[in-house]
């Protein structure tokens, strides 16, 4: 069973253009857009194509460290040289706040 609701399971796997998660506080959207660059990464997308903008210096922090935690946990496991460079990508990611 899935740990994400409907909702968040159509924002971490709708493809094809511009996704936008709006909801409250403590909803899990930093773990849902986590999740979304997550798999993006394992499907063969690079960190380095994306601009993922979030509200807070904090949670931009968090989704790099969340994403880099991912990947790093996959590569223990798959040793892919895609996901090795990816994890060196992580730390100039375009993962920051709107201001």
């Amino acid at each position: 069973m899935s740990m994400w609701t409907s909702d968040q399971n159509l924002a971490i796997n709708t493809r094809g253009g511009k996704v936008i998660v709006s909801a409250a506080a403590g909803s899990g959207k930093t773990a849902v857009l986590s999740e979304r660059v997550t798999q993006y990464i394992l499907n063969g997308g690079n960190i380095s194509d994306l601009l993922i903008v979030t509200f807070t210096k904090a949670a931009a922090l968090e989704m790099k460290d969340r994403i880099k935690a991912k990947i790093e946990k996959q590569y223990l496991e798959n040793k892919s040289e895609h996901l090795k460079n990816q994890i060196s990508l992580i730390e100039v990611a375009k993962i920051t706040t709107i201001d």
